[in-house]
C-alpha cells in the first residue's frame, strides 16, 4: 500500500465519524454553541471541512497561497457540505505523490516554520481530530446519545 493510500485510510477512519456527527445536527441547531465563547455548530463544521481541504491543497500545490480562499461553493446543508468536501479531500489525498509529501513548504506566515507535505497533513489530521472532539460535545448537548466510536475501521 502506498503512502497516499495509507493517508487516505487514516483520514477516512476519522472523517467517517465526523460526517456521522455532522448528520446529527439539525438545521435549527446550526447556530448552537455550548458556551458563549464557542463557535456555532455550523461555523465549526465548515471550519473543519474547509481547513482540512486547504491543508491538503497546500500540500498538492506546494505553497500556502490557498489559505484565505473563499468557499462560496459550500452547500448550506452541513451534511451536503461534508459529503462534498470529503470527496474533494479524497481526490486530493489520492493524487498526492511521494515528491509532494516530502517537499518542504514555506508555512512561516501561518505556523512560523517550514513543513514537509507529510508534516502538514499530520497537522491537518490533528486539527480534524481536535475539532471532532468538540463535535462530540455539541451533539451530546443537542440531546443525542447514540454516538459513534471515536474512529471507524469499517
Amino acid at each position: 500500500m502506498d503512502r497516499s493510500q495509507k493517508l487516505l485510510n487514516y483520514f477516512l477512519s476519522h472523517r467517517k465519524v465526523t460526517n456521522e456527527l455532522i448528520s446529527k445536527i439539525d438545521e435549527n441547531n446550526y447556530d448552537y454553541k455550548p458556551t458563549e465563547t464557542s463557535m456555532p455548530a455550523g461555523k465549526l463544521v465548515t471550519h473543519m471541512l474547509t481547513s482540512f481541504y486547504m491543508f491538503t491543497k497546500t500540500v498538492k500545490v506546494g505553497n500556502a497561497s490557498v489559505f484565505g480562499e473563499k468557499f462560496d461553493d459550500l452547500p448550506h446543508n452541513l451534511s451536503e457540505a461534508a459529503a462534498a468536501y470529503t470527496e474533494k479531500s479524497i481526490d486530493l489525498i489520492s493524487s498526492l505523490t511521494n515528491e509532494e509529501l516530502n517537499r518542504s513548504i514555506d508555512m512561516t506566515q501561518i505556523f512560523g516554520i517550514e513543513l514537509t507535505g507529510s508534516e502538514l497533513l499530520q497537522i491537518a489530521m490533528d486539527h480534524e481530530i481536535h475539532h471532532k472532539g468538540n463535535l462530540f460535545v455539541y451533539v451530546r448537548e443537542m440531546g443525542h446519545t447514540d454516538l459513534p466510536m471515536f474512529v471507524s475501521r469499517g
